[in-house]
């Protein structure tokens, strides 16, 4: 049984991920452009080159986990090792040298990967770590729900603090710029202290219950063959991987549909607590608050009826308000946000169910191959989802361009009505896709639980799998 306290410290981890992964998604070009000194061109060689690099690390660290042995377990020790580096390298990124456009641009080149490695290298221990927390498929919807909120809360809080917090050490627009650089390394440090706190809290509070049967390490070959031969896990892989071009196509057009469709104004900003927001910042951030509905009403209605069942509701509804949300007008704000959300609930639903059942597909090697390789599954599992979130972003670019977008211009009316498809019914295929997917995955909740009992018995009978190669 996993403790209350087990499921706040797992979700302590991801908050921390979360934080980070916000700041790097919404602020480092801004920071490399605006503050930090290089061109945007050389910025987006380098996010290119950096994240490609950055997804084969991941089946890397998998395998490197699942051979680790310590009296902590397998997994866990790496948020005690990697807490300070993960803080430490994080500053480095956000620190301007004083070197020339080659020396920055070198500086910046290293320090991103650096980060981009221990991130891997500290976040898929982590995602892995659900796989042996606990047996029980509630258990697992229940820990991937605490995970998913807190990261939500956890980039609600990057997103809507970070410059507020550069401001209070004088960053403002106007400063001079060595006075911008320092802020911004002194944001980013008091962010960086908090992410360590939260990984080290997640290694306290957390427990690995779970031991492979087998003793009997397989070589990485044999790891990759039995994922292979994984067909859970690959119909997993095409459902995520659609869902995050789903996501990322209608993030990546976010701005563009409210500048250029919508047509937001400065003297159009609603102030909340008396500080003004444009239009996009709220509906971004009702976004965000209502993942998080959707991720707390995950467990519940999955254990209830089935993750199998809960993902297809929640993607089938997804799709048909994507599809209504097409012919809203920009007059019509109210129904706007409020699809904004119904959407989001959706959205953020689904990403729970898909890591527990990234759990459940780990039981199913193991029981039909006799090797548990938990850390290689997940790591691959994020090595793919990486992929979809760099998919959808490129494609958001080439759709832009193929509707005959220009920079800072008025747009033509196709121009418009593509970036209106962008925001429904175009991020819609993706939401089919991953229906389509879903509907032939094979692990129900009855074979699920049929393979957690399995394995449990033979774990207390102190049995062996034969392997199956």
């Amino acid at each position: 049984m996993v403790k209350f306290y087990e499921k706040i410290g797992y979700g302590l981890g991801d908050m921390a991920s979360s934080m980070f992964w916000k700041l790097f998604g919404a602020y480092l070009m801004l920071f490399y452009t605006d503050v930090f000194g290089i061109s945007a061109a050389a910025v987006g060689t380098m996010f290119l080159v950096t994240r490609i690099w950055d997804a084969f690390v991941d089946p890397v660290v998998g395998v490197v986990a699942d051979r680790t042995e310590t009296k902590w377990g397998k997994f866990r020790p790496f948020m005690l090792w990697l807490a300070l580096p993960f803080a430490l390298i994080g500053i480095l990124t956000f620190t301007t040298p004083g070197f020339g456009e080659t020396g920055k641009l070198v500086y910046a080149f290293v320090t991103y990967s650096l980060m981009m490695v221990v991130y891997s290298a500290i976040n898929v221990p982590y995602a892995s770590l659900l796989g042996v927390m606990s047996p029980d498929p509630r258990d697992r919807n229940v820990l991937s729900t605490f995970r998913m909120a807190f990261a939500y809360i956890g980039s609600f809080a990057a997103l809507f603090f970070f410059m507020k917090v550069v401001e209070s050490f004088g960053g403002v627009e106007g400063a001079d710029i060595e006075k911008q650089q320092s802020a911004w390394t002194e944001a980013v440090t008091c962010f960086a202290v908090i992410c360590a706190l939260l990984f080290l809290g997640c290694f306290l509070l957390t427990r690995e219950r779970i031991r492979p049967i087998n003793d009997v390490k397989n070589n990485v070959s044999d790891d990759l063959m039995d994922l292979a031969r994984n067909r859970p896990w690959w119909i997993l892989l095409g459902a995520g991987v659609a869902a995050l071009v789903f996501n990322s196509i209608r993030d990546g057009a976010t701005v563009y549909y409210f500048k250029y469709f919508i047509d937001e104004k400065p003297e159009n900003q609603i102030p909340i607590f008396g500080t003004p927001f444009a239009l996009s910042a709220i509906y971004l951030g009702l976004g965000q608050l209502a993942n998080i509905i959707g991720v707390v009403a995950a467990a519940p209605v999955s254990n209830l009826i089935g993750k199998k069942y809960t993902y297809l509701g929640a993607m089938v509804i997804a799709t048909v308000l994507s599809v209504i949300f097409y012919w809203f007008d920009k007059d019509q704000l109210v129904l706007i946000f409020v699809f904004q959300v119904l959407i989001s609930i959706c959205a953020g639903a689904i990403f729970p169910l898909l890591w527990s059942m990234y759990a459940d597909c780990a039981d199913y090697s193991e029981l039909t191959t006799g090797n548990r390789a938990t850390g290689l599954i997940f790591s691959s599992s994020s090595m793919s989802q990486k992929f979809g979130w760099a998919i959808g972003s490129a494609v958001t670019g080439w759709l832009l361009a193929a509707f005959g977008f220009q920079p800072n211009q008025e747009q033509s009316p196709e121009t418009i009505d593509g970036i209106k498809m962008c925001l429904s019914l175009l991020p819609a295929i993706g939401t089919i896709l991953s229906v389509a997917f879903i509907a032939i995955y094979p692990l129900s909740e009855k074979k699920v639980a049929e393979n957690a009992a399995k394995l449990e018995a033979l774990r207390h009978n102190g049995k062996t799998i034969a392997s199956k190669k």
